[in-house]
């Protein structure tokens, strides 16, 4: 292969990894690509997964054996049988060399491998070679050239390529190539793991770890989405901490957020009971958990739930909690905004009446009426569920 097309090759590869939107995307390209780029008939991405010691396979590209998925759920490998990883990669670099690749093929027997670039085996390491053999011939394939994947010093994981039997064995100058192929998705993945992280900066809270207010917004839409195209039941869970306050004022904001932390562990916990749940603080003493697909009932248990596991909190009063669903009798809910409205004005209700119990919107025939009054329709502009809040207080349905 010609330096022009090992460069294009290259240029594609990181282009490709560039452009992908969530791991999943960024590592199909790497596969893609780097098998692509080496005349491949098949490309796994690994990761090296130190606490458990094992690889796990994150993606097989190309022409799968049997039992091989694109993304498998659970295709591990013990760490013990790939020994380059914990051994020989190590070894080499402390000794001052570079995580070079090698390549085998499936006519090594036993220790007696066939490695044409130097690979661990040709060390003594037997046992690995024979592993490595192994799985060439039980998966119909002829050679693979193996890349050790390095980030930010330590070996992350390996890139693996393989040829059919009988066509071209990869050479010194195709495991050359696939070094600077690793090299190349290492810095892939780096990006990947930044814009991840960017992205959950942007939808979590940082004090509790929940969703935001943004990541409600953008699930709620989408819930409501389901809701007009299936009739899924979307439920919105409203709920304020009583007294922080008070706690902020008598321990000191440190307990205050404590107070918030333990609360959204609550939370979360009791989110966990309704498949697929969002449990997300909203700001301040605000939270909510929004559910797609359980009834009413079911969350409304939940809800009940929620408040028994509140109260018991030190420092805390409790929550007061309102609940929104369109699996009650709320009428047509067309905007995230009218589902918002409801439980608000639900918990309102539970917030002046002191209630332990949630308020569910529907289910005694004032809530809606109450929320169509205060606040005008669905038409209102933006922004006004904190004028609502206001107009609560200035009604003597006062916060702690």
């Amino acid at each position: 292969m010609g330096e022009d097309v090992r460069l294009r090759a290259v240029v594609a590869l990181a282009q490709a990894m560039a452009a992908a939107h969530t791991p999943r995307e960024s590592w199909r390209a790497a596969a893609l690509g780097a098998r692509d780029a080496l005349g491949g008939s098949f490309a796994a991405l690994s990761v090296w997964e130190r606490e458990a010691g094992r690889l796990r396979v994150l993606v097989n590209e190309g022409e799968r054996a049997p039992g091989e998925a694109e993304f498998p759920d659970d295709e591990t490998y013990p760490v013990h049988q790939f020994p380059e990883i914990t051994e020989f990669l190590h070894e080499q670099w402390a000794g001052g060399g570079e995580p070079d690749a090698w390549v085998e093929t499936a006519e090594g027997t036993g220790g007696d491998c066939a490695s044409v670039t130097g690979s661990p085996a040709a060390g003594g390491s037997g046992g690995y070679c024979h592993q490595r053999v192994a799985a060439l011939r039980r998966r119909g394939r002829g050679c693979c050239v193996v890349a050790p994947i390095v980030l930010h010093g330590r070996a992350w994981g390996e890139l693996y390529v393989a040829r059919r039997p009988r066509e071209p064995v990869f050479d010194r100058a195709d495991a050359d190539f696939a070094t600077v192929l690793a090299s190349v998705i290492a810095a892939g993945i780096v990006q990947t793991e930044r814009l991840e992280e960017v992205r959950k900066l942007a939808f979590t809270d940082p004090l509790t770890g929940l969703a935001n207010r943004r990541a409600v917004d953008i699930r709620l839409d989408e819930a409501l989405e389901a809701h007009r195209s299936s009739g899924a039941v979307v439920s919105l869970v409203v709920c304020d901490v009583n007294g922080l306050k008070q706690v902020n004022d008598t321990h000191g904001h440190a307990t205050g957020d404590r107070l918030l932390e333990r609360f959204g562990c609550v939370l979360s916990l009791c989110g966990a009971m309704l498949p697929g749940a969002l449990a997300a603080r909203l700001g301040g003493d605000e939270f909510c958990l929004l559910s797609v697909g359980p009834g009413a009932d079911e969350v409304v248990a939940v809800a009940d739930e929620l408040c028994v596991r509140a109260s018991e909190l030190e420092h805390g009063e409790g929550v007061a909690c309102g609940v929104a669903s369109t699996g009650d009798p709320i009428g047509e809910v067309t905007s995230a905004r009218r589902l918002f409205r409801l439980a608000d004005a639900a918990q309102y209700r539970a917030k002046a009446a002191r209630s332990r119990e949630p308020v569910v919107a529907g289910r005694d025939g004032e809530v809606v009426p109450l929320v169509e009054s205060v606040r005008g329709g669905d038409t209102a502009p933006g922004g006004d569920r904190r004028r609502f809040r206001g107009a609560g207080r200035d009604a003597g349905r006062g916060r702690d």
